[in-house]
């Protein structure tokens, strides 16, 4: 028995390869196929700002890097024994007000900068919902009281008018820059099951209202919700996707948008990955020590070939 749904994947016409950098921007499905491209050794940036869930909190974290806006010290406000920014993840948070405002307007510039040089850059959607404190956008609540939040749902027209302005405006900084939107299958169950279908049909709608030759939908999405379609792929939780179901997705989004020779190295990275992660009963056996040193040559051999990339946990590791 046929135990998924396959549908019909449309390819990106343009190939990527690891000449390309790539820029992940969005929620927590972002991170999870972004570190995906940093474990097989493609120049890959996550998330500056930290995880964020709604398209207008994304447009406020791009324009940042758009203009290498830094945040000031009025920006940012104490809570929970440290100080904050209602832009930021809370992995920005510091006891030390300066050192929280070095390392937000130090990755802010390194943003600028991996922005400037991407060719893909990857939009996930997690969420329509927004919150807003005093008229101000909030990214994150930092846990606190929700009274002094106001929620509120976007609408498909304003996601689309506040998109179509700011690919523009990333057009005009980066000319070469093609964008890949892909809409979270992270379910927002906190909002409520029919709120949050209702907030990701918006999403949906309107990134396929933005799409052109250069912006791109990757239906990561409907190949959790149609495909697999099975709560064995998804967490304990029973909303985020589990590894093999990650692993699902990136096999799917590599094998059709991926040039030939990308691919061919990627699965001998993969191999040499796996090789590193294995445990043998016996470290001392000749076997293992050949199987170590077959591995070496490879790395090496991938090294020399590909020398912007960076082998050298594995050359130490098989070396040993």
């Amino acid at each position: 028995m046929n135990f998924h749904l396959n549908f019909p994947i449309q390819s990106f016409p343009q190939k990527i390869n690891y000449s390309h950098s790539s820029f992940f921007i969005g929620s927590c499905f972002a991170e999870n196929v972004g570190e995906l491209m940093l474990q097989y050794k493609f120049k890959t940036i996550i998330n500056p700002h930290g995880i964020l869930y709604n398209p207008s909190s994304i447009t406020v974290a791009l324009r940042r890097y758009l203009k290498n806006d830094w945040l000031t010290e009025k920006e940012l406000f104490f809570a929970n024994e440290c100080w904050n920014s209602w832009e930021h993840h809370s992995r920005f948070s510091n006891p030390d007000k300066q050192k929280c405002l070095a390392e937000i307007n130090k990755t802010i510039s390194e943003a600028h900068v991996a922005l400037k040089n991407a060719e893909w850059l990857n939009i996930t959607f997690g969420s329509s919902y927004i919150y807003k404190r005093n008229e101000q956008l909030v990214g994150n609540c930092h846990k606190q009281p929700q009274k002094e939040f106001v929620k509120a749902i976007l609408t498909t027209t304003q996601i689309v008018e506040e998109y179509k302005i700011l690919i523009k405006e990333l057009a005009a900084f980066n000319p070469k820059l093609k964008i890949i939107f892909t809409v979270s299958p992270v379910r927002h169950v906190r909002d409520g099951v029919v709120e949050n279908n209702l907030s990701k049909a918006r999403l949906i709608d309107s990134v396929h209202q933005l799409l052109s030759k250069n912006n791109f939908y990757f239906p990561s999405y409907e190949l959790i919700i149609d495909d697999l379609r099975d709560y064995r792929f998804y967490k304990e939780d029973l909303v985020h996707p589990n590894e093999p179901a990650i692993n699902y997705i990136f096999e799917k989004f590599s094998s059709l948008n991926f040039d030939a020779p990308t691919i061919q190295l990627l699965n001998t990275i993969k191999d040499v990955l796996i090789a590193k992660n294995h445990k043998p009963f016996h470290s001392e056996t000749d076997s293992h020590k050949k199987f170590k040193i077959s591995f070496l040559e490879r790395c090496t051999k991938m090294q020399m070939e590909n020398p912007g990339m960076d082998f050298k946990e594995e050359l130490n590791y098989f070396g040993k």
